[in-house]
């Protein structure tokens, strides 16, 4: 088969990429994966911005398909800093032999089907072109950078960063003046770090977030040991949780709680740390009640841990608890007692424009020598929009999700054939730890294909009206929590002009269910041909 031919095309070399090149091969298939960037990682690769880790335990944000990957690999921190990671899909990519497979620093720009020979044209930007029978989109949910609208950008005399395109080479801000515009999860991981360099930090807050101490420490050797003596039992029990990854939920309603029960288990949920709190109480995104205890309860700890009293007010979150997707830290609020870090409310005032020498706000100026924008991405959607792919007739994807994404289970869009979103809007994805969803996808489209060849079909698409009623389906499952009454990125809120829609979709093990169903059902939602 030619350079250019391959029987599968993959748009990105970050987890979801690297497991379905893997997968491919296993199935025969001809893969090649096509990276913009010049090494493997995907979010990885991009975000090196101080502080970076993840926020769900290494030991289960990492693949399951491997056993011996899994006995071998050691983690050196509860929560994997974004290098060790990135060290840990290196290892994964010379493993498996996948290096010879990826063409790097490759940015497509457009992807067209061709309804006569059933097969996919993928361009690069710079005009090389592969064609394939099917066409997979491993671009990741949180890969595009959201840039704020401040204008004059060109007039700042000093550099400007972006948490998700940080400098492979590390920035030292050592003595600066610094600003960071944000308040979301990569601003609350760095904020602490760069605050130990910076000679001053601002900190420019539009609205604040919920965000629960990690407790990182050492990887402890007998508890890594213990679980590997039974991973299975691990990754089995994570699957039974709506988020895929272990929460030892609590089985009682807070409403069948005494307030003194109630105290005590969130209490330890702080201890905890991390994002077990997710599974503090059954009711905790079903009912007001519940979640106003536990939103209060995180609005006494930042007044007991911020000394300045009104300070401690303006960083306490007056949103539903969960309805953005909650933080994890080190130190976040302890760094704002100290004496050379300040917040500045933009809630009502929002940054009008860069100076020379820094940012203005209602003809205040304020002077940096570096700013850092920790403004979040254009999530689940983004890297798809800024690729032009056609479809039948040669429809854009683009136009066809004009007012929101229209997909059968995140992993099809009606009339782009024979092309996979791994993770896309319409699936748990982001509301789950990632690396399970994205094997189970994987998985799917694995088995989807083999059906196909033993059947001697060519083509496989999302049928219409299955489509119709998953996109319902999806919005009715979020509308009956309290995940719908604020403007997070989970609904686009954060990208001007994004149409407002709920993308992930809510619990892991409903959702694995409905897959093997369908396949059970012969691909039911899907036409074959």
């Amino acid at each position: 088969m030619a350079d250019n031919q391959a029987d599968m095309i993959i748009i990105g070399a970050g987890f979801a990429g690297l497991y379905m090149l893997h997968t491919a091969r296993k199935l025969g298939l001809s893969a090649r994966i096509l990276e913009a960037g010049d090494g493997v990682g995907g979010t990885w690769y991009w975000n090196r911005y101080p502080g970076a880790r993840c926020d769900v335990p290494s030991l289960e944000y990492s693949f399951q398909f491997d056993d011996d990957l899994q006995q071998e690999w050691q983690w050196s921190e509860r929560y994997a800093p974004q290098a060790e990671i990135l060290s840990y899909l290196n290892h994964v990519t010379d493993r498996f032999d996948l290096r010879g497979h990826i063409q790097f620093n490759t940015r497509v720009a457009t992807a067209s089907y061709d309804e006569n020979s059933n097969r996919w044209t993928i361009e690069s930007d710079e005009g090389q072109s592969h064609q394939a029978k099917f066409c997979v989109f491993a671009t990741g949910c949180l890969s595009v950078s959201n840039k704020p609208n401040i204008q004059n950008e060109d007039l700042f005399k000093g550099p400007i960063y972006h948490t998700g395109q940080w400098s492979q080479q590390g920035v030292d801000f050592s003595d600066l003046n610094v600003a960071v515009v944000g308040t979301g999860s990569s601003a609350i991981q760095a904020i602490p770090v760069i605050a130990e360099q910076a000679a001053s930090l601002s900190v420019f807050q539009r609205s604040a977030g919920y965000t629960v101490p990690a407790h990182n420490r050492p990887m402890d050797e007998a508890e890594q040991n213990a679980i590997k003596s039974n991973y299975a039992r691990l990754r089995e029990s994570a699957s039974q949780q709506f988020s895929g990854n272990e929460l030892f939920s609590n089985t009682r309603l807070a409403s069948e709680m005494s307030a003194e029960e109630i105290r005590q288990e969130c209490e330890r949920r702080w201890e905890m740390g991390g994002l077990y709190w997710y599974g503090a109480f059954p009711d905790l995104l079903l009912d007001q009640k519940t979640n106003d205890m536990v939103a209060d309860f995180f609005r006494e700890k930042i007044q007991e841990i911020i000394s300045d009293p009104e300070l401690a007010k303006t960083l306490m979150p007056d949103t539903v608890f969960g309805c953005k997707r909650m933080s994890v830290d080190t130190d976040y609020y302890q760094t704002f007692n100290l004496p050379h870090v300040s917040l500045i409310d933009i809630s009502e005032s929002p940054i009008d424009a860069y100076t020379e020498k820094g940012l203005v706000i209602k003809d205040k100026e304020y002077e940096f020598d570096a700013i850092v924008l920790a403004t979040g991405f254009d999530a689940m959607t983004g890297a798809l929009d800024r690729i032009e792919i056609r479809g039948r007739q040669a429809q854009t994807l683009k136009e066809k999700w004009a007012d929101g994404p229209l997909t059968y289970l995140g992993l099809q869009s009606a009339g782009f054939p024979n092309m996979f979103i791994i993770t896309g809007p319409g699936s748990p994805s982001v509301l789950t730890n990632m690396i399970p969803s994205i094997e189970q996808h994987v998985e799917f489209v694995k088995d989807a294909i083999d059906y196909m060849h033993r059947n001697k079909f060519s083509v496989i698409e999302a049928d219409v009206t299955a489509e119709d009623a998953w996109v319902a389906h999806v919005n009715e499952v979020a509308e009956s929590t309290l995940l719908h009454s604020c403007n997070s990125w989970y609904l686009g809120a954060n990208v001007p002009g994004k149409p407002r829609v709920f993308m992930p979709y809510l619990g892991f093990p409903p959702y694995v269910e409905k897959c093997e169903q369908v396949v059970k059902n012969e691909y039911e939602g899907f036409i074959l041909k």
